[in-house]
């Protein structure tokens, strides 16, 4: 059974009921299901096996999800992708699926064109082309009778350290998560309203399935807009939305958000990246009790631990305890998860380590990886790279990735610790701490700190802050300030791209000593 079939099977039930909404109109969810079964069928007229992997490269627009639904009816793996990627991502991502189709938006199809060549071996249609209009007018066909096992999303890694990997996600995977989401996040009924303005190719896409299986409405804003965001919540029913941290973060301090009607807003469910605490105890002042967080990640999609909506506040309302807000929660229904050391042993309360997690959600492993696979997968648990700790209740906190772990004189630093204090500032909009190069030390604390528009911020201030919090090694030895801290298609902060930047200034500085002393 796929998820396909959950979806055609609420589309029978409820044929006048809105599925799909986005600038283009309306699609009923009997109009849906006629124009993905219909695409199905286009889709099976070339000479596509099932399994065959199709590369979705689209904007967000309502077509994504009947495209993504016409694979699945024929029996094929979609593999969805950013449509922020530059064409030759593109091209590297569909030649490791050894993709034989890809699905576009006009937007995207001239970028596209320029690397024709490279694309020779992919039959490339462009909704609202001729071709596009061809496979809607192509005859119907019934649902292939998938197994639950086989593969239903390829979900591609955001490549910030390396070479995008391919998770491999089946029709079971994405029905484990749907079913998570219902017991640990809300019930959904056909009133209900999901909101698309974060990239439909991961997390606002693959949280859009417990929606579409329930008969709830699908919308789709072309990107994340707060004003626009702000509308579709007072027009429509119910709001659930996906937000990442800096998403949610600039809708709470958007000017328009304080005078917005938000009594249709039923939940953000945010997660991607750390929420700094600073930050979540603003957005429950500004939004309430209606935010919901949420770890997980592409190899286990969306779906490890839950700090729920009831646990962000106390019994009077107020945020809850520092220490319950920067956890992000428990074990969500059905899985196991576990901190251990560098030999796979359980560690005890406390103590930090390497963040474990066994259930239905997570992946197959990684497409044409097997290194890859065997370095995530271990004895039946997901390795996450996730360097956390447990407390004795269970609660799960993240200090940082594995990789992103400073170690300066023997001591170990983690970069949130400090990023946490930081932001206590008022003056600090964002900040991110690195490890950087030291001859005596190994590594010294460099930070990195975006300033909130007219305010004004000097390191001094920053320094006596971490003096003030947290142990003397830990602060920062240096601080760079920077109009607006890089970040990927996702929101998240670019490490990389700060260490890079910080290895050019430094190297930039020893030139130009060097010249002064010659």
């Amino acid at each position: 059974m796929s998820i396909a079939t959950l979806i055609l099977q609420t589309a029978r039930r409820l044929p006048d009921k809105p599925a799909i909404t986005d600038a283009n109109g309306t699609l009923t969810y009997a109009a849906f299901a006629d124009r993905s079964a219909r695409i199905a069928g286009g889709l099976r007229t070339m000479d596509l096996k099932p399994g065959a992997r199709v590369v979705l490269f689209m904007e967000n627009t309502g077509a994504f999800f009947e495209c993504l639904l016409g694979c699945w009816i024929a029996g094929l793996c979609a593999v969805p992708v950013n449509a922020k990627l530059h064409p030759r991502e593109v091209i590297g991502i569909a030649a490791d699926a050894e993709a034989e189709a890809l699905f576009t938006t006009p937007g995207l199809s001239e970028a596209l064109a320029a690397e024709i060549d490279a694309l020779a071996q992919l039959a490339i249609i462009t909704t609202g082309s001729e071709a596009y209009a061809r496979l809607v007018a192509a005859e119907p066909i019934a649902c292939e009778d998938a197994a639950p096992e086989e593969r239903a999303w390829l979900f591609y890694t955001s490549g910030t350290t390396g070479k995008p990997k391919g998770a491999m996600l089946s029709h079971r995977n994405l029905l484990a998560m749907s079913l998570a989401y219902y017991a640990d996040v809300d019930s959904i009924d056909t009133d209900e309203t999901h909101i698309a303005c974060a990239p439909v190719s991961h997390g606002a896409g693959l949280y859009a399935l417990p929606f579409l299986m329930k008969g709830a409405h699908q919308v789709v804003l072309p990107g994340f807009d707060v004003e626009e965001v702000l509308k579709a919540i007072a027009r429509y029913s119910k709001v659930a939305l996906f937000a990442a941290p800096t998403m949610l973060t600039r809708m709470v301090n958007h000017p328009a958000t304080l005078c917005a009607d938000l009594s249709n807003l039923k939940t953000i469910y945010y997660g991607g990246a750390p929420m700094y605490v600073a930050d979540l105890k603003q957005a429950l002042r500004v939004i309430g009790p209606k935010l919901c967080q949420i770890f997980g990640q592409g190899e286990s999609p969306m779906t490890i631990t839950l700090l729920p909506k009831a646990l962000h506040v106390r019994a009077d309302g107020a945020p809850a305890d520092d220490a319950v807000l920067g956890s992000c929660g428990f074990p969500r229904s059905g899985q196991e998860v576990r901190v251990v050391d560098e030999n796979g042993h359980d560690l005890p309360p406390g103590e930090v380590g390497e963040v474990i997690t066994r259930s239905d959600c997570v992946m197959e492993g990684y497409w044409n990886n097997p290194a890859g696979t065997a370095a995530a997968l271990r004895d039946g648990w997901l390795y996450t790279g996730d360097v956390g700790s447990l407390d004795a209740r269970g609660y799960l906190t993240l200090r940082d990735r594995s990789k992103d772990l400073i170690i300066s004189g023997g001591s170990n630093i983690y970069p949130r610790e400090v990023e946490e204090v930081l932001l206590l500032h008022e003056g600090v909009l964002e900040v991110s701490v690195i490890g950087a190069p030291h001859p005596d030390w190994g590594e010294e604390v460099v930070a990195f700190v975006a300033v909130r528009p007219g305010a004004e911020v000097d390191a001094s201030e920053l320094d006596q802050l971490c003096l003030d919090n947290i142990a003397r090694f830990k602060r920062p030895k240096r601080y760079r300030f920077e109009a607006a801290l890089p970040k990927n298609n996702y929101g998240k902060i670019l490490k990389t791209e700060l260490r890079r930047r910080l290895a050019e200034a430094d190297a930039a500085a020893r030139v130009q000593d060097q010249g002064a002393t010659s």
